[in-house]
């Protein structure tokens, strides 16, 4: 049977969620945590990627089992396996041919400023000390709400079809010394929010005007676009599916 499980982690000791031949990905750890529990090998297929160091408050993953289990205490079994810095929160069955990366509807984004050189945020949020025009920052996300090809925010090594996504919310708001962008879209391409965040974060210091940034919006040419802001500042927050996957 297949199973959905709501996993969340501090991604600081990670390189990203994927398992890779020379770096330690989250997906690996949980892998080997959930076969030596069900005392098979079982392999699991994450939401989406994130990249090396991006923290997540909800991500989801399938795996197939084929012995029963009672949800509540196999999630306590499991996450005594597991490394301190991740976990599992909930256990759902779904229908055997129901995609945890593909049936995904939506997905939201949060980056993380502080404002303030601050300990308790290190590694937990980009530390930007500059000057910032938060209206104008506000205005420039607007820009990105609706149907748009983001070629220019993603990777240039990629191995998606199409560049085209729909961003329903693009908003800033401030809290406290935290200043927080939120981003829901229908999909994400690799790279694209923290590219997102440093190009709005050169219209916020008055390095490029809110006209130059419509002018990248549809160049389609990463070089036209700002840094990648540090990983640290990311969360991946909530992804939601159609209740019609779920069995119960």
């Amino acid at each position: 049977m297949r199973y959905f499980f709501e996993i969340t982690y501090n991604g600081t000791h990670y390189h990203g969620w994927q398992s890779q031949s020379n770096a330690m990905g989250v997906q690996q750890v949980v892998e080997e945590s959930l076969s030596k529990l069900m005392r098979e090998n079982i392999s699991i297929v994450g939401s989406g990627r994130t990249d090396a160091g991006v923290h997540c408050i909800q991500q989801f993953f399938h795996a197939d089992l084929t012995k029963p289990f009672q949800p509540e205490a196999l999630i306590i079994r499991l996450n005594s396996l597991l490394s301190k810095d991740i976990a599992i929160r909930s256990v759902r069955q779904v229908k055997p041919d129901a995609s945890a990366r593909y049936d995904a509807i939506e997905r939201t984004y949060e980056y993380h400023i502080t404002r303030v050189k601050e300990p308790l945020q290190d590694g937990r949020a980009f530390y930007f000390f500059k000057p910032l025009d938060v209206s104008t920052l506000r205005r420039a996300g607007t820009l990105l709400t609706g149907t748009h090809d983001f070629e220019c925010f993603s990777k240039v090594k990629t191995d998606v079809n199409h560049f085209i996504c729909t961003v329903k919310k693009a908003e800033w708001n401030q809290k406290g010394d935290l200043l927080v962008f939120t981003i829901t879209a229908n999909r994400f391409l690799r790279g694209m929010v923290r590219a997102i965040v440093g190009t709005l974060l050169d219209v916020g210091t008055d390095k490029i005007s809110l006209e130059d940034f419509k002018v990248i919006l549809k160049s389609k040419d990463r070089k036209k676009a700002g840094m990648n802001v540090p990983p640290e500042g990311l969360y991946l927050m909530k992804v939601v599916y159609p209740k019609t996957v779920f069995i119960n």
